[in-house]
């Protein structure tokens, strides 16, 4: 029962999004709301469509999105293995200075990366966005604690059968660790895809801005259509849904195996 009316809660911003996008003109603000509005109709993404570059921007944020993920799939297992398997001095200490920089938000971050960027003349290109999320430190976490729950012993046999680390990483370990890969993923192309502060600083053209950027776009000085605006963040979800669905299985797969440790 209780699990059901937590579902409904977290369930409810979506569902107010979707009937907003299709209540016509001032019918949203009625005061109280109007949870079966009349005259629905979807000439709110319409509008969407014809005020913004929408499908280019979606584009944007969908490439940059995945190739952030897997940017950071592969540099935080290759460092997780490090950190796991590799003994090498100051191992622990290295790790824990590592670790330190999840606890540094990402305003504090801003100024020296834009400076980077701009020195290196990367400002208002697609690079200036990528850049800052090849790595992860909370990726490098999360995977370490997966690669350590993979018995050394699988490690041994494979040692007896000529193989190197790089062969143990690729054949043995991230086989392995694939539900919290999935379960990485997920927050990673979450990150990137609702990412709003970084782009707005680093993105000055039209032609490379991101959807929340796009979406911030529709809010007017004075007035703002919000059936509109809910039109976007409604299509702005169904990416992440869409991921969730494929991955889900292997994200129960993951919460159970660090339930059992």
């Amino acid at each position: 029962m209780l699990v059901g009316l937590g579902a409904l809660a977290m369930l409810f911003p979506f569902a107010w999004a979707v009937i907003t996008s299709i209540t016509p003109g001032d019918a949203v603000l009625a005061v109280p709301p109007d949870f079966t509005p009349e005259g629905a109709s979807l000439d709110a993404y319409g509008k969407l469509l014809e005020t913004l570059p929408f499908w280019r921007i979606v584009l944007n944020s969908a490439w940059i999105g995945a190739a952030s993920t897997a940017l950071q799939l592969v540099t935080s297992a290759m460092a997780a293995y490090a950190f796991a398997r590799l003994p090498f001095p100051g191992r622990g200490a290295l790790f824990a200075v590592y670790l330190t920089t999840l606890m540094m938000p990402l305003p504090v971050l801003v100024v020296p990366l834009f400076i980077e960027m701009r020195t290196f003349n990367l400002v208002d290109t697609y690079f200036a966005l990528l850049a800052p999320t090849i790595a992860s430190a909370f990726g490098v976490f999360l995977l370490r604690q997966a690669v350590n729950q993979v018995p050394r012993e699988f490690d041994e046999a494979a040692v007896l059968d000529g193989a190197g680390h790089f062969r143990i990483f690729l054949y043995v370990v991230l086989p392995l660790i694939r539900p919290a890969l999935a379960t990485f993923a997920i927050f990673g192309f979450m990150a990137s895809w609702n990412s709003y502060l970084w782009p707005l600083i680093i993105i000055k053209s039209p032609e490379f801005m991101t959807l929340p950027l796009g979406l911030a776009t529709l809010h007017g000085q004075f007035t703002t259509e919000w059936d509109v605006v809910m039109a976007g963040s409604v299509i702005s979800v169904v990416p992440i849904l869409v991921l969730y669905v494929f991955a889900q299985k292997h994200v129960i797969a993951s919460v159970a195996q660090s339930g059992l440790k």
